[in-house]
């Protein structure tokens, strides 16, 4: 048990980093070492292990990503490529010099499924083509990783876990217009479009006709903590919810929950990416007893709720668009 451990978490200050050191805090552990960019770089290999060197970790669970929505995936193809390969490999070599026993939990992404794998996708498809295309760089360097991690297994002992998490939201996302997912990118669209008296029309990237699965933060959170927990190999495990909805409906949901009564305009000339998301959460319930517990109407609720307590982080995000 990993209660009494030293637990070492990149990216443990953003987004899912501070969720999932709520939720080992909330569950016993006491010793957690959230790390962010600005501590120790780990594009720079010294600095990967002048950071093994000063936490001593009894495991890592590695959640540092360059990532971003389809337009700055368009933009930055190399440097998303680059950045997490030269980080996760780092980590891993690392490690596997460092301690060979230290756990390390791999978490990746849906992006590195074939663009076109039969839904629900299986853990077992992921090699079986190429990503959608402008999520590619991303979704590549991460599926390499993973198999990083299981050849490193094979070859050394490494103890390591492959977790394959959809598409995130809640609390403390990235609302930044340039950067940020769907759902908190939809979020300021229709607050700015609800700030005069008549709710202006929104305009939405694509035809709204793609699908998508959508993971409450603090859901995933749990899985990585069952994960750490459990004793498991690295073959990759999808975490998600088993549904997905259309961007069309997502929107007029979220418009429904933030009491928006304008008009919302899809512009087909912008792509959908990824035509269809939805994962096959089987060996996550019987390999970790996971089981996700916020409904998408209600994670959107509690994301709606903490983003109007938290205006004034977004003042310049909301001039921007």
């Amino acid at each position: 048990m990993f209660k009494d451990k030293t637990v070492l978490i990149t990216g443990g200050t953003g987004f899912l980093g501070k969720s999932v050191c709520k939720n080992l805090k909330d569950n016993g552990y006491t010793n957690i070492i959230p790390v962010g960019s600005k501590s120790y770089n780990l594009i720079d290999r010294l600095a990967v292990e002048f950071m093994l060197q000063d936490t001593s970790p009894d495991a890592v669970i590695h959640l540092a990503a360059t990532v971003g929505g389809i337009g700055v995936n368009k933009k930055h193809p190399g440097l998303f490529a680059y950045n997490n390969l030269a980080m996760g490999m780092n980590l891993i070599d690392a490690i596997k010099s460092y301690n060979i026993g230290c756990k390390f939990i791999m978490v990746g992404t849906v992006c590195s499924y074939p663009k076109f794998t039969p839904v629900p996708f299986k853990e077992e498809e992921i090699w079986d083509g190429f990503p959608e295309e402008t999520n590619a760089p991303y979704g590549i360097s991460k599926k390499t990783l993973m198999h990083l991690v299981d050849a490193y297994h094979r070859e050394y002992g490494f103890s390591g876990v492959n977790l394959v998490p959809v598409n995130m939201y809640g609390p403390n996302d990235n609302f930044n217009p340039d950067s940020s997912h769907v759902i908190p990118a939809l979020i300021l669209k229709f607050h700015k479009a609800m700030a005069g008296s008549q709710h202006e029309p929104v305009e939405i990237w694509g035809t709204g006709e793609a699908s998508r699965e959508f993971l409450y933060v603090d859901d995933c959170a749990e899985a990585i903590r069952l994960s750490l927990e459990a004793d498991i190999s690295p073959d990759p495990i999808n975490i998600g919810t088993g549904g997905e909805i259309q961007i069309k409906y997502l929107a007029h949901t979220i418009a429904d929950v933030m009491g928006y009564k304008g008009s919302i305009y899809f512009n087909s000339s912008y792509p959908d990416g990824q035509p269809r998301r939805c994962l096959d959460i089987t060996r996550a319930k019987n390999v970790l007893g996971y089981e996700p517990t916020v409904d998408l109407y209600e994670g959107l609720e509690m994301t709606v709720d903490w983003f109007k307590c938290n205006l004034e982080k977004f003042s310049d995000h909301l001039n921007s668009i």
